[in-house]
């Protein structure tokens, strides 16, 4: 079936926490993994808290890559969005592995081919 898009969406465990907390690094990362899957990048954003944590957005012509990142708990959630023939599990593997997730879970929506079910449950808006 055609869809107007794909959408990963990572829970990484386990990872390295001053990657995690380095926002230089965390930036780096997403623009890179956001070329290695052939994607276009338009602007990026990120912003680092105190005392720790990073979030952030890389928008791609193709749609995004974003970053929550919780250092004080190795854990990072991240989600890739791409439109066209990109595969977003390039760069979600590509982040899960330079952040040294030990324990990673991608799961992989369609876009635009209108109620989303995960699971057993139906997602709406409403």
């Amino acid at each position: 079936m055609d869809t107007m898009g794909r959408h990963v969406i990572a829970e990484l465990w386990g990872c390295d926490a001053e990657k995690l907390n380095n926002m230089p690094y965390i930036e780096q990362l997403f623009v890179e993994a956001a070329l290695k899957s052939g994607a276009e990048v338009r602007e990026v954003a990120f912003h680092k808290f105190a005392p720790h944590g990073v979030s952030g957005v890389v928008i791609i012509s193709e749609s995004h890559l974003t970053i929550h990142s919780f250092p004080e708990h190795g854990y990072a959630s991240i989600d890739v969005y791409t439109c066209g023939d990109l595969d977003p599990n390039v760069a979600a593997d590509y982040i899960a592995e330079a952040l040294g997730a030990s324990s990673k879970e991608n799961v992989e929506l369609p876009r635009g081919m209108g109620p989303v079910k995960v699971g057993q449950k139906k997602v709406s808006a409403y």
